[in-house]
């Protein structure tokens, strides 16, 4: 089977990387490249702040194009990384690198769970922020930030990073979404799902609400059941959904080749 005309990166989010036991995109990568695609996962900071990462992911797509002899990429960006990928084409001068951006439970509205994080007392989110750089150097981050990460991720900061970052007319953008219908749907993003809902006024995947993840052409839910922010990238999904989120990117990357990308 032939692949997409350009390479694809995979770029995650918050919290999740290639790291020892840990798989950023659990089967995926691999499932798309048994289907004939030319995959690659970007394994940034996980509590980096989007600058930081942004260009982390910059020296990364740079080297695979390198490595391919390809003139550009697609990225597949799941929840912050879609951020820090907007941030790379627009403010990085790699707008002529890059055809397309998919982003899926991308937080470009912002996340009221983190706004209501940085009402925390000081000392509270002091002692949070030092224990998660703490963690997440072992696991091999550069530069953690986890503070600046929170206050990225708040509903006023990305309104303002909106309008600082526009599109690239040079770039074909799309968004997903994912939802989570019930706590016990997933017993780990069941617990922030419970906030998410009451603060957003609005379906969410545990984490990102589904108006806040939609930008550029919206093509609605990745999958239609009930489904996680954790979920939609083989992290712990169960073996029941698994092959419809395996399927899903399938689907994409055949979207994409159909578009010439």
């Amino acid at each position: 089977m032939e692949g997409t005309k350009y390479p694809v990166v995979l770029v995650h989010g918050i919290m999740i990387k290639d790291v020892y036991f840990v798989r950023a995109f659990g089967r995926i990568d691999r499932h798309l490249k048994e289907q004939g695609y030319s995959v690659f996962v970007s394994n940034h900071d996980g509590l980096g702040s989007i600058e930081n990462n942004a260009q982390q992911i910059k020296d990364f797509v740079l080297d695979v194009l390198n490595k391919t002899n390809a003139d550009k990429v697609n990225i597949i960006a799941h929840s912050k990384g879609g951020l820090d990928s907007r941030y790379m084409i627009s403010k990085l001068e790699m707008q002529d690198k890059v055809a397309s951006l998919t982003t899926i439970s991308t937080p470009h509205g912002g996340s009221k769970v983190a706004t209501k994080i940085l009402t925390l007392p000081r000392f509270c989110k002091g002692f949070l922020a030092f224990w998660l750089n703490f963690y997440y150097k072992i696991f091999k981050d550069k530069n953690p930030d986890s503070l600046l990460v929170a206050q990225q991720l708040s509903c006023e900061y990305l309104e303002k990073f909106n309008a600082d970052t526009p599109n690239s007319t040079n770039v074909y953008y799309q968004s997903y979404y994912t939802t989570l219908n019930k706590s016990r749907d997933d017993f780990i993003m069941g617990i922030p799902l419970k906030f998410s809902k009451t603060w957003e006024g609005d379906d969410s995947d545990g984490v990102v609400a589904r108006t806040s993840a939609i930008w550029g052409e919206c093509k609605g839910k990745a999958v239609e059941e009930s489904l996680s922010h954790s979920q939609i990238i083989d992290f712990m999904t169960a073996k029941s959904k698994r092959q419809k989120v395996l399927e899903f990117y399938t689907n994409l990357c055949k979207e994409l080749q159909l578009m010439g990308f």
